[in-house]
């Protein structure tokens, strides 16, 4: 069973969340999703973070954590330079980047040592998945929201702007590896 102290372990960013509450339901939410999972703590600084890119050679771990950051970052410009034109409620931005993927423990599966797509995740993406286990744990819908809303999914409805951040830092490092010019 996963334990508390081994979710802070990988995202030690949920600590930068001020609303104990909110905190709380971030960790129930990946001990859920460890739970429920094939997957332990140990496997996202080993797993690619996305089965997109042969080879991949950046982390599931690192892609998260990097994402977390630059939402972080983006959201302190936005305050500096646009202050009430967009305010962003920055817990519910942070709880959003942690969790975006947190659905990936279900959608992902080992075989013959390999990641690859589970059967549930034919079905469901982590979007889908990711939503289910937040809303289980209490999270609150702003930050469901930005799970549902961060990948090609969300592209359907109208986006917060905490959405619009976590959506723009994940596919900044993602879209480059997989469709951009990329250094040989």
């Amino acid at each position: 069973m996963t334990t508390r102290e081994e979710v802070l372990e990988v995202w030690p960013e949920i600590e930068w969340i001020d609303s104990e509450e909110l905190r709380e339901q971030v960790l129930a939410t990946w001990i859920l999703g460890f739970e429920n999972s094939p997957l332990d703590p140990a496997d996202l600084d080993q797993m690619p973070f996305t089965l997109h890119v042969e080879n991949c050679s950046v982390s599931f771990l690192a892609h998260k954590r990097l994402v977390v950051h630059l939402a972080a970052r983006c959201s302190e410009g936005i305050d500096e330079f646009m202050g009430e034109a967009m305010p962003v409620d920055r817990d519910t931005l942070i709880a959003g980047a942690i969790l975006a993927d947190v659905g990936k423990l279900l959608e992902y599966e080992k075989k013959d040592g390999e990641l690859v797509q589970s059967r549930r995740g034919q079905y469901l993406r982590h979007p889908f998945t990711g939503v289910g286990l937040a809303m289980e744990c209490g999270v609150p819908d702003a930050v469901c929201h930005i799970v549902a809303t961060h990948a090609g999914e969300g592209n359907l409805v109208k986006r917060t702007p905490e959405a619009w951040i976590v959506h723009h830092a994940d596919f900044m490092t993602y879209e480059p590896l997989v469709k951009g010019l990329m250094p040989e």
